[in-house]
């Protein structure tokens, strides 16, 4: 079996380095600035090669120096750097109006390491972005780096995770190699799990829990429930000045059900528009069970406070997921018809 290698930024706490793993590339390196989430990341693979840096330190020196690597070596960069605003006052919608950005440290990954293939996942929204800005300045960059892009919008819950999470990926081949080499976008999965497949027998764990006002409400919803589901003058009372707001509200005194999957798992358990009230019991989703909704093992131990647990496994790519793209981009290296 070909050996694959991988170079990820903005690992956070492994999930996608996580699934790419399970597909079978080799993990060169991971970048990742928080201590709490690199923390993570040596514990549970102590063979990783973890730099917990500012990723603006790191691209600034000569990349294929530090990492040992002859450019145009290396299989796969894999991450996906938070979105910010860029600048458009010169309007080129290139480099430059990236740069002060994080993606702009992406982005001099791709063009000092020229690596045969991209992963490059973020939030949907970032299609329309700032009207679509944004994002057609992020495809002008991969081009001027010489890549050849596809995009698509993958929700997890088609990829063996309880979970409905929409991502952006967006997939990188070097141009030439664009004529050798084809990338398909896994195909969805014939089952799609529930929270029932996932929630059984969950190792104990940290757990936020309500205020003993709220947990009170929260058991007058029913699995599956929201605020309409309870007595019109408790759910006034409770939601305040969101009640005269427009739209349905409905994550707002939300709780799962276990025959359904879960929303997308949050950085924070009790945030009052976006609640999801485990099925049975009036509480939060501890960390573990968090952990199993974005398909993490229970093997795999998070460092840091509850509040960081929490933000760690909210931040993660779902891990299977992340496997089954993977596994797409190395059938494609597989097939290289070029040598490497």
């Amino acid at each position: 079996m070909k050996k694959f290698t991988d170079i990820e930024l903005f690992a956070g706490a492994g999930g996608l380095a996580l699934g790419i793993e399970q597909s079978g590339f080799h993990t060169e390196a991971l970048i990742e600035i928080d201590k709490d989430a690199a923390d993570t990341l040596k514990k549970n693979r102590p063979s990783w090669n973890v730099i917990c840096d500012d990723i603006a330190n790191i691209s600034k020196l000569n990349l294929c120096e530090f990492f040992n690597l002859a450019k145009g070596r290396l299989d796969l960069l894999s991450g996906g750097a938070p979105c910010q605003a860029f600048s458009y006052a010169g309007k080129r919608l290139g480099f430059e109006d990236a740069r002060g950005t994080l993606f702009y440290h992406y982005a001099v990954f791709l063009k000092k390491l020229q690596p045969k293939t991209f992963l490059f996942e973020n939030v949907r929204g970032l299609l329309t972005h700032d009207k679509g800005r944004t994002y057609q300045t992020m495809l002008n960059v991969f081009a001027e780096c010489g890549y050849s892009v596809q995009k698509k919008i993958l929700n997890a819950w088609d990829f063996g995770n309880a979970q409905k999470r929409e991502r952006l990926i967006t997939i990188g081949i070097r141009e030439d190699l664009a004529g050798n080499i084809k990338i398909n976008f896994p195909a969805p999965h014939e089952y799609k799990p529930v929270l029932r497949d996932v929630l059984q027998n969950v190792p104990k764990s940290p757990c936020t829990y309500y205020s003993e006002y709220k947990r009170k409400i929260f058991e007058l919803v029913p699995p599956g429930g929201y605020w309409r589901d309870i007595p019109e003058e408790i759910a006034k009372e409770y939601m305040k000045s969101c009640w005269n707001m427009g739209g349905g509200r409905t994550g707002i005194l939300r709780r799962m059900s276990l025959d359904e999957p879960s929303l997308a798992v949050l950085t924070s358990p009790t945030q009052k528009q976006t609640e999801r009230c485990h099925p049975v019991e009036a509480r939060p989703f501890s960390v573990r069970e968090n952990a199993r909704i974005q398909s993490f093992p229970d093997t795999w131990d998070f460092c840091g406070s509850v509040v960081s647990q929490y933000r760690q496994v909210g931040n993660a790519v779902p891990v299977n997921l992340a496997k089954d793209i993977a596994a797409e981009i190395r059938k494609g290296l597989e097939n290289i018809k070029c040598g490497r």
